[in-house]
């Protein structure tokens, strides 16, 4: 394991490993600086994303990318609707010595990529959700620890509804961030389209190890908060709630339920690594509000009130901040 010399640097490493990380992506990945960062402050949070965009935007490059700048090992699932829970995290066959062995499934690995996780049914949802909060799967009553560290990166097709299989609110609460993948701009689009119609291959270099990941995950847990930016992020996630004493006018009037704990501690978690990667050794209120948008977007719901009136979620969001 990878020992820091102190907190300080190892903020100061921290700082110094994301700005190298993304110029690495940048080599493959045009644009899209906000969603690479989300998925960085993800990864060193220790939490899961849900990639939402319309197809062809790349999100599986993305991810294969992100994965070799960081030098783990990676897996694709490409969910359809007849995938079994066992095809995901493996199954007991008969060996030739008419014994039964346990083969690991697409699971055990440090990067899952969940392609169209809404294709699949509920029941091999589960099966994923569930590696996904234990870290670890069970297999004829014996428990098998995932490999460390393990993300799971979902992708969702938002205007594909026609033989999908949605995602209850309870499991999505699982992903600490729902990311929007946009579309490029002009500009991007012109290098995008340079960059793949030649015979020209950029090389991603792996710029940090496993040990290091492991190291940064935990330095993130040490940074202390300060009691202010703490009570702003749960009051943040308290002000969502219909029956909250802090709920504001917009959340009675256009909101059906809001966010539960899991967001106030993401809040609280995302704000370390947001002021970690910018070189700040402890969060402030801004931190928190640059991370809130993609914490609470999957974690509140907006009731017929608010579509009918065109109220987005982001707007709420906006007037919560």
């Amino acid at each position: 394991m990878l020992k820091l010399e102190s907190d300080v640097t190892g903020i100061d490493a921290l700082s110094e490993a994301s700005k190298k990380l993304e110029s690495e992506i940048a080599k493959v990945i045009v644009g899209q600086r906000e969603v690479v960062r989300s998925i960085i402050i993800s990864i060193f949070a220790n939490g899961h994303s849900l990639l939402v965009g319309v197809p062809g935007l790349g999100k599986t490059l993305l991810v294969n990318t992100i994965s070799q700048a960081l030098g783990l090992n990676f897996n694709r699932i490409q969910f359809t609707p007849d995938l079994m829970p066992s095809d995901i995290t493996g199954a007991e066959i008969l060996g030739e010595d008419r014994t039964f062995k346990f083969v690991k499934g697409p699971v055990f690995t440090n990067v899952l990529l969940a392609d169209e996780i809404n294709r699949t049914p509920p029941k091999t949802q589960a099966a994923l959700l569930e590696a996904m909060q234990e870290k670890k799967v069970t297999n004829a009553g014996r428990s098998l620890t995932l490999p460390n560290p393990f993300f799971v990166l979902a992708t969702q097709n938002p205007i594909d509804q026609e033989g999908t299989y949605p995602l209850p609110e309870a499991q999505l609460d699982r992903f600490m961030f729902n990311i929007w993948v946009d579309y490029p701009s002009l500009e991007e689009e012109i290098d995008v389209v340079k960059s793949t119609t030649s015979n020209h291959k950029n090389k991603v270099n792996s710029v940090l190890t496993v040990d290091e990941i492991i190291a940064f995950q935990e330095l993130i847990r040490r940074i202390p908060v300060a009691d202010n930016v703490l009570e702003y992020a749960v009051k943040l996630a308290n002000k969502t709630r219909k029956d909250s004493l802090l709920a504001s006018d917009n959340t009675k009037e256009y909101l059906t339920w809001g966010a539960g704990p899991r967001a106030s501690q993401y809040l609280v978690l995302g704000a370390k690594t947001h002021a970690a990667l910018n070189g700040k050794y402890s969060p402030d209120i801004e931190d928190v509000k640059a991370v809130a948008m993609p914490i609470l977007r999957h974690r509140i719901m907006r009731n017929y009130k608010a579509e009918a009136d065109g109220i987005s979620l982001e707007e709420i969001i906006k007037s919560l901040l």
